[in-house]
């Protein structure tokens, strides 16, 4: 029965659709107050290539952390990117509309006393904190939505660099800082996840849905497993596809969707649910010319010739995970002991990396049988010596919090530095080991992490 559960997850099977109908071929408009007509031209044009497949000057590349997300520089479609975002913030503003007028019981928002805008300043100066959310909600779903929006980059031609900063400013100031913001306080994990495993993902499930394409539609050597495997990829742009080669023409002209996630209070008592929407957009035109590509049924994509590769790529995405050793400071009177560790973060290049990091372990009490959970997580940066080798030391500093047992009220402050030695074992693997020391101002405590680890670098790694 529901009034047993505490929580549950439901997925709601309800589309919520926007759809522009501009006019893409020249129309005539008459103005009847003055007799007088004026000509309107809009035409939208098709997504240009992908970044593989233009002729990139090698010079481009001496600085490959610059940003052209901003001022597109490489034929990108700011257009198609500026229009998509319209559509996703235009769906989110349209979201907190609708639960600003729903019931009480359904939002557990107090409307006698509603203030949004206070609520979202409260909940914003509060953060980040690490978030308690469900281990499939934090790093499935966020990643998930993250590649939604790196892939939204991605297909308007721009490079993978830009295309995660994308991911990375909607991710932060659309989503974690901005609607979500409204309901809760912003995730430190959601930060650094959402589009860093996002790009992960958005990029193998954009060059997959490029290859099926490629290969005439087959996956596997068969069509109807492609074309599973395309609306799993990008469930917008297949419907649309399927509905213009049904009518034989690109009527629909581009699409956009996202996923949703609330935890909504049930009208039934002390109960909630999890709920997961999904949004989508489409743009309908009817002129004759060809759609985005992926979304028009006329033709498929091809591929041309790589030419230079760009060195920024998923392979800088690195987790790492393993045993850490701590020793708290006397005061705690606590025992040291083993538990774990995991970080994630970028490995820009063989000299620099930032991660962010988490540690928790039990640690027993030295009088009495009390026992604490204790959490450490934050960011810090690496730099490696002898980087062209494969054995590298390294040196660390960061930023972080120590909490006892999940208690948001027990947390503390630190700062921390240490050494470390890493050593490639190819280019996707390595193991590492570090000790860092943990210094906290308001409570005076030194504290030390003595940790080992195994790092795994996406796509090809280190090249």
């Amino acid at each position: 029965m529901l009034s047993n559960l505490s929580r549950k997850t439901v997925l709601l099977i309800s589309f919520s659709l926007s759809i522009a109908i501009p006019a893409f071929a020249e129309v005539t408009v008459v103005e009847e107050a003055t007799n007088e007509s004026k000509i309107i031209p809009y035409q939208i044009t098709a997504s240009n290539s992908s970044w593989e497949d233009k002729e990139i000057d090698p010079s481009f590349y001496d600085n490959p952390y610059q940003i052209s997300l901003f001022s597109p520089t490489q034929g990108e479609d700011s257009e198609r990117l500026l229009s998509q975002t319209y559509s996703i913030f235009g769906l989110g503003l349209g979201v907190i509309g609708v639960l600003a007028i729903m019931p009480t019981e359904v939002t557990n928002w107090e409307t006698s006393n509603l203030d949004l805008g206070k609520k979202w300043s409260e909940n914003v100066k509060a953060g980040p904190v690490w978030d308690r959310d469900d281990v499939i909600l934090n790093y499935m779903m966020h990643p998930y939505f993250g590649g939604v929006y790196y892939q939204t980059a991605r297909k308007s031609g721009y490079r993978q660099w830009d295309a995660f900063l994308y991911s990375v400013v909607m991710s932060t100031f659309f989503w974690e800082y901005g609607i979500e913001a409204f309901a809760e306080t912003p995730s430190l994990q959601d930060l650094v996840v959402t589009p860093v495993l996002g790009w992960a993902y958005g990029e193998w499930a954009y060059t997959t849905e490029r290859d099926i394409w490629n290969n005439d539609g087959r996956f596997l050597g068969s069509k109807h497993l492609g074309q599973l495997a395309t609306i799993l990829l990008d469930p917008v742009d297949s419907f649309g596809r399927s509905f213009n080669e049904l009518i034989g023409r690109d009527l629909i002209k581009a699409g956009t969707g996202y996923f949703t996630y609330n935890e909504v209070a049930l009208p039934s008592g002390n109960t909630s649910e999890n709920q997961i929407g999904f949004k989508v957009s489409y743009v309908f035109g009817d002129d004759n010319g060809a759609a985005l590509p992926g979304i028009s049924g006329q033709r498929a994509q091809r591929s041309q010739a790589e030419y230079v590769k760009d060195p920024v790529h998923t392979g800088i995405i690195g987790v790492s995970a393993g045993p850490v050793f701590i020793d708290l400071d006397s005061q705690w009177d606590k025992q040291s002991t083993w538990g774990y560790q995991w970080s994630l973060g970028l490995y820009f290049t063989p000299r620099f990396s930032s991660r962010l990091h988490y540690s928790r372990a039990i640690i027993d009490d030295n009088q009495n049988a009390n026992r604490i959970i204790y959490e450490n997580y934050g960011v810090d940066s690496q730099y490696y010596f002898n980087s062209e080798a494969n054995l590298r030391p390294f040196v660390t500093a960061g930023l972080s919090e120590m909490m006892i047992d999940e208690d948001d009220t027990n947390k503390h402050f630190q700062i921390n530095a240490g050494l470390g030695l890493h050593y490639k074992i190819n280019q996707n693997w390595a193991i590492q080991t570090d000790w860092k020391h943990y210094y906290s101002d308001s409570l005076k405590t030194h504290d030390n992490l003595l940790g080992s680890a195994i790092v795994y670098r996406f796509g090809t790694g280190e090249e």
